[in-house]
Order: C-alpha cells, then sequence, then structure tokens
C-alpha cells in the first residue's frame, strides 16, 4: 500500500542539454524508457490517484538532464536515484506536462539506471489534458480509466516508444480492473481502520509496446473461446449477454486483418472493455480494445470493433516515427475500417464508410496539412478530421491509383518491413514508388505519386469540380466534348468521369491537371441529359454543396457535445445558409434551442425539419417526440400526446424512438429524463464524432443535457 505523499517545493536545478521538441524522432531524447514497475492507487473518494514508479532509462547520448512527460495536475513528492539520492527537477515553463530532471551523474551512453517517481493528485481536468478539452484518464465514485496519452506515469518518446512493465492497480474492492498485460489473480486488503476493502490487480507485460492503459468499474468478465482465439470481454453485468456477439464479430474481423496485412508472430489473446462515456469513442492498446459505453450495442458494433482492431497491426506492432507519421498508423486504422465494411457488406458498406470519411474529413480538412500531424491535440475533433478522416481518404485514393492487388501488397510488405518497429510517411513514399503499375496503353501517362502525395499528405485543399460540355453526333454514335473545372492550382490526378447513355454507361478516366481539363469521350448510345457524371463511384475526396451542409452539421455536433449551444447553433446556420431545407441541420438546430430552452424557437426548427428532405429519416420521429416534449413543458397536453401519437405512426424506433414516445404518452415529459428506459443509451451521440456525426443515426440530445448537468 502506498503511503498518503504529501507535495513539497520544487528544487531550482540547472538544465544542461535543451529539452525535445514534442514528437520529435526516436533518439531525439537524450534518454529513453525502457521498463517501467509502477504501482498505483485509485482514490474514487477524492477523485484522485498516487502512485510510485520505478523506471529504467537508457542514454542515448551524453547528458544530465532527462526529460520526460506526466500529466501536469499530478503533483510529484519526490525523485531518487538506484541508490536513494534526490534529483532536483522542475516542470518546463513553456510546456507544464514537461518534466526536466537533473541527474548527479553523467549515465554512460547504451547503459541502463533506474529512477523512482512519486506522486499523487487529480487526472481527470479536461482543460490540463494533453490534449485540452479531452480527458485521457479519469477517476469517480464509480469507476476509471487511464489511458497512455493522459501519461499518467512518466513517458519518454511518446508515441513511437516501446517499453515493457508491471502495473499493480489498487482499487475499491466493488471495482474490476482489466487492461495492458497478462493479469495475475487478484490479491483483496481486509478494509482496516479508515481504509475501504481494496484489492490489487497486476498485469505483466514482456513484449515491449505501448502499454499503460487500464480501465477500472462495476464490470464483469466473460471469457469467449472462438475460431482459436481467446477473448475477455469486460461488461456491466447487465450487458454480458453481449460478449459472444462481440467476440465473434472480433474474430472475423482478425481473420480478415491476418489475410490483408499480416499474421501476428504469435496467436494474440485480446481483452474488449467497455470504457466510460466522457473520453475518445475507442481505445486500441496491445491487446486491449476500449469501446465508449454509448457505442456498446447489442448488436457487435463492426465499425467501431475494426477500427480498433486495425490499430493491434497499425498502432501496436507497427508505430508511428513521431506524430507527423500518424497517418501511417490512425489513417490506415481509419481505412481498414472502411475495408472490413467493404469484406462484410460488399460495395454498399465500403461506400458508406467513405461517405461518413468524405464528411469529417471536410469538417476541419483546412486545418492543417496530413505530414503536419503534430500541431494537433491527439485525439480531437480536429486531429480525428485530418488524420483519421482525410487519411482515410487518401489511403482509398491510393488503392484507386495503385490497383487493388498492388495497394494490397503495399500493406502487406510495408507491415513485414516494420512489424516491431517505428514507421514514417517517407519510408511509405519510397515503398508505395515500387507498386506503380506500367500504364495501360500507349500515350497513357504513369501514375505520378511525387503530385498525389505532395496534395494530398503534404497541402491542403479539397477539389471542387464544375463541368461543362457538348454532346455531338458521330458516324459510330455520340461523342462528349467537355471541361472540368477545380480551383487547386496544382492539383494533378486522374478522375473517372461516366456518360449515362440511353444503352450502357461509358467510363473513363481523365487526367485533371490544373484548373482546367478538356476530355473526349466516345459513346454508341444517346448519352442522357445531366449524364455526365464526376467521379460517380466517389473514390475522390472532394467538396460539393451537400458536403459542405454535412460539414457544417458535423461541427455544430461536436460543439454541441461539449455544451457549446450557441457555438454549435452558428454552424447550424452556416449549413442552413447553403440548403435551407436541410432537415437533419433544422435538427440539430431544434436540438440545440431545446437545451437553451428557447421552446418556441425550436418549435420552429423541429417544425421546419419536418418540411424538408428529411434525410436521414429518423428526423420525422424524433421531431415529433421533441415537439411532443415542449408542448408538455408548456402545459399542452393534449397537443403534446398528438405529437406522440405521431411519432408511434411513423414505426421509425431509430434509437428507441417507439418507446419514448409511448413513455410520455403515459405520462407528461416535465424535463427530467431519469424515468425514460431510452434517455441514457438509446439515443446516443455520433459513432466517431465529427466522422459520422452528419449521418448517423440517432439523435443525441439525451446525452448532451446529461453532460451540462
Amino acid at each position: 500500500m502506498l503511503k498518503k505523499i504529501r507535495c513539497v517545493r520544487l528544487l531550482p536545478i540547472l538544465l544542461l542539454a535543451a529539452a525535445p521538441a514534442f514528437g520529435q524522432a526516436p533518439g531525439a531524447f537524450p534518454f529513453r524508457a525502457t521498463n517501467y514497475d509502477v504501482e498505483v492507487v485509485l482514490h474514487p473518494e477524492n477523485q484522485t490517484i498516487s502512485a510510485l514508479a520505478k523506471v529504467d532509462f537508457v542514454a542515448n547520448q551524453i547528458g544530465r538532464t532527462l526529460v520526460v512527460e506526466l500529466h501536469p495536475d499530478l503533483q510529484l513528492s519526490s525523485i531518487k536515484s538506484a541508490n536513494g539520492q534526490m534529483l532536483n527537477f522542475q516542470r518546463d515553463n513553456t510546456t507544464p506536462m514537461r518534466l526536466n530532471v537533473g541527474l548527479n551523474d553523467t549515465p554512460v551512453v547504451g547503459k541502463t539506471f533506474t529512477l523512482t517517481f512519486e506522486y499523487n493528485g487529480p487526472i481527470s481536468s479536461e482543460e490540463d489534458s494533453p490534449t485540452r478539452g479531452l480527458r485521457f484518464a479519469s477517476v469517480t465514485k464509480t469507476g476509471a480509466y487511464l489511458l497512455l496519452p493522459a501519461r499518467w506515469f512518466p513517458l519518454t518518446d511518446y508515441p513511437s516508444n516501446r517499453f515493457t512493465g508491471t502495473f499493480k492497480i489498487v482499487a475499491p474492492d466493488t471495482f474490476a480492473v482489466t487492461g495492458t498485460g497478462t493479469p495475475d489473480s487478484p490479491v483483496s486488503t481486509p478494509a482496516t481502520g479508515n481504509l475501504p476493502r481494496q484489492t490489487s490487480y497486476v498485469f505483466r507485460n514482456t513484449t515491449p509496446g505501448p502499454v499503460g492503459s487500464f480501465v477500472a468499474g462495476a464490470l464483469q468478465l466473460s471469457p469467449v473461446q472462438t475460431e482459436g482465439y481467446k477473448f475477455s470481454v469486460y461488461t456491466p453485468p447487465a450487458q454480458a449477454n453481449t460478449a459472444a456477439a462481440y467476440a465473434n464479430s472480433l474474430a472475423h474481423i482478425l481473420g480478415f486483418y491476418s489475410e490483408s496485412f499480416g499474421a501476428f508472430p504469435t496467436q494474440p489473446d485480446i481483452t474488449i472493455a467497455q470504457l466510460p462515456d466522457g473520453t475518445v469513442p475507442g481505445y486500441s492498446a496491445p491487446g486491449l480494445l476500449l469501446i465508449s459505453s454509448h457505442l456498446w450495442t447489442p448488436k457487435a458494433n463492426d465499425r467501431e470493433l475494426s477500427q480498433l482492431a486495425a490499430g493491434q497491426w497499425w498502432g501496436y506492432h507497427v508505430l508511428p516515427a513521431t506524430y507527423a507519421d500518424a497517418w501511417l498508423t490512425d489513417g490506415l486504422s481509419r481505412y481498414a475500417e472502411a475495408m472490413y465494411a467493404e469484406q462484410a457488406d460488399g460495395v454498399a458498406g465500403l461506400h458508406k464508410a467513405l461517405d461518413d470519411f468524405a464528411i469529417g474529413a471536410l469538417t476541419y480538412e483546412d486545418t492543417t496539412p496530413i505530414a503536419q500531424a503534430a500541431r494537433l491535440g491527439p485525439y480531437s475533433d480536429q486531429y480525428r478530421s485530418v488524420v483519421q478522416d482525410k487519411g482515410a481518404m487518401v489511403f482509398h485514393m491510393l488503392r484507386s491509383e495503385l490497383g487493388d492487388d498492388n495497394f494490397s501488397a503495399l500493406l502487406r510488405d510495408f507491415y513485414k518491413q516494420h512489424d516491431g518497429q517505428t514507421a514514417t510517411i517517407d519510408a511509405f513514399e519510397k515503398l508505395a514508388a515500387t507498386k506503380i503499375p506500367p500504364p495501360k496503353a500507349i500515350g497513357e501517362e504513369p501514375v505520378n505519386l511525387l503530385s498525389f502525395f505532395s496534395q494530398w499528405i503534404n497541402s491542403t485543399g479539397v477539389p471542387e469540380f464544375g463541368l461543362t460540355y457538348m454532346v455531338y453526333r458521330t458516324p459510330k454514335g455520340f461523342k462528349v466534348v467537355g471541361k472540368l473545372h477545380q480551383d487547386l492550382d496544382t492539383f494533378r490526378m486522374p478522375v473517372e468521369v461516366r456518360v449515362d447513355t440511353e444503352g450502357n454507361p461509358e467510363t473513363e478516366k481523365v487526367l485533371i491537371s490544373g484548373t482546367d481539363s478538356q476530355f473526349e469521350i466516345d459513346t454508341f448510345g444517346r448519352p442522357k441529359p445531366n449524364g455526365v457524371i464526376i467521379d460517380p463511384n466517389n473514390n475522390l475526396l472532394k467538396s460539393s454543396a451537400g458536403l459542405r451542409v454535412r460539414a457544417a452539421v458535423a461541427r455544430g455536433e461536436a460543439q454541441a457535445a461539449l455544451g457549446k449551444y450557441f457555438e454549435a447553433i452558428q454552424e447550424y446556420q452556416r449549413a442552413l445558409d447553403l440548403q435551407a431545407n436541410n432537415s437533419l441541420a433544422q435538427f440539430r438546430m431544434g436540438e440545440a434551442l431545446f437545451y437553451q430552452k428557447n421552446y418556441q424557437a425550436a418549435a420552429n426548427s423541429f417544425r421546419s425539419a419536418l418540411g424538408g428532405g428529411l434525410d436521414p429519416k429518423w428526423v420525422e420521429v424524433w421531431s415529433h417526440i421533441y415537439i411532443g416534449k415542449i408542448y408538455d413543458l408548456l402545459g399542452q397536453r393534449e397537443r403534446a400526446v398528438n405529437e406522440y401519437n405521431l411519432a408511434q405512426r411513423t414505426k421509425d424506433d431509430t434509437a428507441g424512438a417507439q418507446a419514448e414516445a409511448a413513455l410520455y404518452i403515459q405520462k407528461p415529459y416535465n424535463g427530467d429524463n431519469s424515468g425514460s428506459q431510452t434517455a441514457t443509451a438509446a439515443v446516443a451521440p455520433p459513432a466517431t464524432p465529427p466522422s459520422n456525426a452528419a449521418d448517423s443515426g440517432p439523435p443525441n440530445a439525451p446525452v448532451l443535457k446529461r453532460r451540462t448537468e
């Protein structure tokens, strides 16, 4: 048991080496952590932790200033050398997460030395999190989670470092704990004095990797063996019946990825656990997949599972060399989600995923190029938009350029070359250049990957196409002569153009170079009016009025999820300025106004949503429910019941809408959702905000309301 830790005054130290920049390449840090022995005690009563971390470091270069990263809210009591000497330390003035430690002696390069860190404090602050506004760790009376990005123990070279470690988590005996590593049998400690009964969980990580992520709470273990895999599934007891569905789905996903990327060196035993809401939607660590509770559906959430499972290849076995290289792992894990959707649901599944990626990419695409991802907070909305969603689209466009077989060979070869190592975008580009297919016809230009990567990895900007054309009759049929327009001066890429005719359609690839490109397409049948379609299979990331609307809605949903309704309303209004009859934008506007208690304006927006295009369809049933709630709050019970009845007549049960309507037919809505069976789980926020936000299923209002209470 750790003793209670006192905070002491930090002593000034003489820094003999400059602190490295955040996210530098491996070796840029003078010292690298190689092994951890960490004991952490969870204190739910005051929402803090206390910890003792014994860390082995190896010297990469000569120096006497050790730099580690530790959550800025954690207060150090002491840092000691192996012989018990106290070391001086201080927080970095410009980056409080960085801790500079003065060593008493200069370590020999290549030799290992050990330091012991003793610290305690809160860790749940969104404001002081390594990514501002996003919790990577939390301790409450009902549960806890400690994710590696929180820097809840001293880290070096994040996110590229691999290390071994033993982690001891001491928690109340009402908590079960799971995480990375092989667990020992839990050991309980009887209550003594003011200390409650506690249980110690020990996890051993003997294979180097980005280990050290855990979740604790009222979780029930359901072991499942299927298709040669052993899975440990942790859920609240009421959802234990979903364990088999998640295990079976994950087994299929792992089998598909093993064929697509390459098999693991050893058969993995993987833990799937439910993660409390309020943090990232999902998280992947070595042998561990964590899914936020609002995404844990009765039927296995294949989209979320497949993205997280891909992280076992891209994010564990292959790590990015720096934050700037995160596209190779987080972008590819996101695209792997689409690859599995194609495997499971065919072309329709692929296109649904690509549609989601395109919307997410356009949400914050102009923030920064993919290659400058170090400027973005990991897992932030901007990071998900640029690195994950735009990154996924770039992988799909690369697949279109290289062809399916060459793209598959590229992924397998890249995994084989970098398994157990870090990877850079530069190395990936060089390997991709070896997979360029030969031209299919005389005079056809070969694929230009230099231009491709310059446009999509090192630059911002998405083309928006315009089209002019004329149709001429020829002796053999018809000829379409036209010009494609877009506003990116340096853009160069082949784009499919399809001509729909009274017979079979004709499709050709047109090389777009610069702002204007001419094309000619011969057809046998007469072209249909407005029958010339640019990029008919949506293989290219491009902008359009419709996608801009959906991206604006997605930005609004991201703001609303934080309780920033004023900012959300501004984004919804931008969407409506582009498309006044957009039902989703009107619905989200009404939702935000509802939680601002502006009931008349909210009712007007819900009515406008009903009068719009009703895309997605669930807007209809939920608009009636919200209007009914407004009438109940204003004391107009008869009109409220009529709206609930209209909701039931739609027979749409998206997110438990029918149960919600039935509940309020029986008793009036009074502003307190605690009596609803569906309020806390059925109307969840989008699966991976903002990526899927614009067209994902259920409304997210009850969850939003909880977050602002």
